[in-house]
């Protein structure tokens, strides 16, 4: 699968993007016809402990499906969105089978 980075005001390190493009390309076995996605990475400006913002978004024929989540590092956070994300997949192709 097609997937594009951005972090947003800062540079996100090697070992990052590859963790989260091996937790998002796990994804594919759940749905296969997973067209591309995008994945933001932020910093966010709240004083809590989790100031760490990925949202992922995904796009499946005749769709786009999109998940965000915030925790303390982005690791957590990326393995919130692929778990919210996965959820979504799952629903979606039993729509789709449904039809």
């Amino acid at each position: 699968m097609k997937l594009q980075m951005h972090s947003i005001h800062f540079e996100a390190d090697k070992q990052l993007t590859d963790f989260i493009q091996q937790r998002v390309d796990k994804l594919e076995t759940f749905f296969d016809r997973i067209v591309e996605g995008e994945v933001f990475l932020k910093h966010n400006n709240s004083d809590g402990i989790a100031n760490k913002t990925v949202e992922i978004k995904l796009f499946v024929p005749g769709s786009t499906l999109f998940s965000k989540e915030e925790a303390p590092s982005f690791e957590a956070a990326a393995d919130a969105a692929v778990e919210a994300m996965r959820r979504q997949l799952r629903k979606y192709k039993e729509k789709q089978m449904a039809h």
